[in-house]
Formats: structure tokens, sequence, C-alpha cells
């Protein structure tokens, strides 16, 4: 029951409900006309717990306990510091209000400060896993966006709809769950199926993405992996997660530092996916050892 419930912790999920910011909590943005200039963008987001069959055994006032124990798992804040072509994004780590401490374990499997630079298609990110650091470095996330033409109003910004589809793994490379160890044992066997069937294919599972972006701060950023819309993404949702803006800060008065990480074991993402699941799968055979013992 246990690791059911510390993955509700991995991925950031659902809104339990959409919060629009007001004209108070939108700072109107004055965009330079010349490429020096810079911003911060402040995103919310809200998770709603995936107990699975286990929630279907437990009252009410159950899921309400278990929801006010991983509070600081179900609410975060980031920070999104921009310039026409870098930006740095980041968790504004907060005291866990009933333990005092921070999310060690949640740490484990959640995104790292992440450096993307759009021009030079690099994207690099801190994470630790274990405590080991690792700097993971590799490309953009390749999305192929489809622009609509809804639009909404997001504080004071005029938003337009974009969708795409995208590989969950390729989304949450950073995260763990016991189901993406298992679906992946599951499609290694069905590759080795491959070689006397080539006409079966291991099952790819895909996150359906719905953004919303406002051209009138004209860059390609976004909040983790999401990027290369033609203005900066000030709410995202995939799958299970949404994303929300909560306040936009255009040309401070002093300067924001944006620089990409440098510390830690170089890798890539998918270097660090394979180091993730081996190490999980070790800690999963250590115990059963244990329990056996």
């Amino acid at each position: 029951m246990r690791s059911l419930l510390l993955k509700t912790g991995l991925f950031v999920s659902l809104f339990l409900f959409v919060l629009i910011p007001n004209s108070d909590n939108v700072d109107a943005a004055t965009v330079k006309a010349d490429d020096e200039f810079q911003g911060q963008a402040f995103y919310m987001s809200k998770s709603k717990m995936e107990l699975g069959r286990w929630g279907a055994r437990m009252s009410e006032a159950q899921k309400k306990q278990i929801a006010a124990r991983l509070k600081n798992r179900l609410e975060k804040e980031y920070i999104l510091t921009f310039n026409k072509e870098e930006a740095v994004f980041y968790e504004d780590e907060k005291l866990d209000a009933m333990s005092g401490a921070t999310d060690s374990w949640g740490k484990n499997f959640a995104p790292g400060r992440q450096y993307k630079n759009v021009k030079t298609n690099t994207q690099i990110q801190n994470q630790e896993f274990y405590g080991k650091k690792f700097l993971v470095k590799d490309k953009l996330q390749d999305i192929n966006w489809i622009l609509g033409k809804e639009t909404k109003q997001i504080g004071n910004y005029m938003c337009f709809k974009a969708t795409a589809s995208i590989p969950s793994n390729d989304l949450a490379w950073y995260d763990f769950s016991w189901g993406r160890l298992r679906n992946n044992q599951a499609n290694e066997k069905k590759a080795d199926s491959i070689k006397t069937d080539e006409t079966d294919e291991p099952e790819i599972e895909m996150t359906e993405v719905e953004a919303w972006y406002s051209p009138q701060i004209p860059v390609s950023h976004g909040p983790l992996e999401y990027w290369g819309l033609p203005g900066l993404i000030l709410e995202v949702s995939a799958g299970n997660t949404t994303m929300l803006c909560t306040k936009i800060v255009m040309n401070p008065k002093e300067k924001l530092e944006i620089k990409a990480p440098d510390k830690g074991k170089e890798t890539t993402k998918a270097e660090y996916q394979v180091t993730v699941i081996e190490k999980m799968k070790e800690f999963r055979n250590n115990r059963m050892g244990r329990r056996r013992g």
C-alpha cells in the first residue's frame, strides 16, 4: 500500500479546481522593444491522489487523512526565470507543515533544477537520487504542437490553446513508479517476441497535453518539459497533471541570474532512467530477500 501512496507524489497531478489569477495577482508585461528583457513566472500545482484499488476500500475520512499527510507532495509551487533564449525552472520548496521537514523520499523522483536553451536545443538538469548527484544533459523534449483557435483569459493575458501527444516516459523521465517498472518489463518481453513477429511492436504509452500560451509574452518557454509555442505557456494539463501560472513579473529592476547547473555525474535522460530502474529493482529484491529470510 505504501508504494501506491508514494506514487501520488512522484508526478504532479490533476487540479481539483482551476485557479484563475485575477489582475491583481499578475503584473502587466512590459516587453522591451529589443532582445534584452527578462521575466519570472510563478506556477502552482495541485494534486489528486490516485489510490487505485486501495482507494475503493477506504472511507472518505481516511482519504482526507492521507491527503493531509501528503499535502507537501500534492501542492507545489514553481518559479520560471527566463529571457528570450534561456530559462531556469525550479521548485519553490517549503517546509512540510506537519513534520517541519522537506520531502526527502519524494525528492528522489521530483524534477530538479532545470535549464533550457531554445536557441541551442539544450536541456541541463540537476537530479539527486539516493544521495548521488547527477547532471542530466540532453536535447529539449520534441513536441509536435497542434495550434487551436480557442482562447481564454488568464489574469491580464489572452491565451491560445495548443495540444500535443507525447510519450509518457519522456515527460516524466526523472520519475518512477512500480507500475512503470512492470510495464517496462512487459515491453521487454514483447520486444523479444518481435524477433519472431515483426508486426507486433512494444506499446508506447502516450500522454495527451493541453497548453495555454500567451503571445503577449513572446518567448517559447514553459514549465517542466514544455516549450516551443509562440508565447509563454501559462497553463498546461498533461494526463493527471495541471500547472497554472499565478503571477508574472516582467523586467524587474534587478537583473535575474539564469545559469545552467554544472555539478553532478553527467548522463542523459535515457541513461538516468536506466539508473533509477536498476536501483529500484535492487531495492525491491533486497526487500523480498529480507521477507523470505
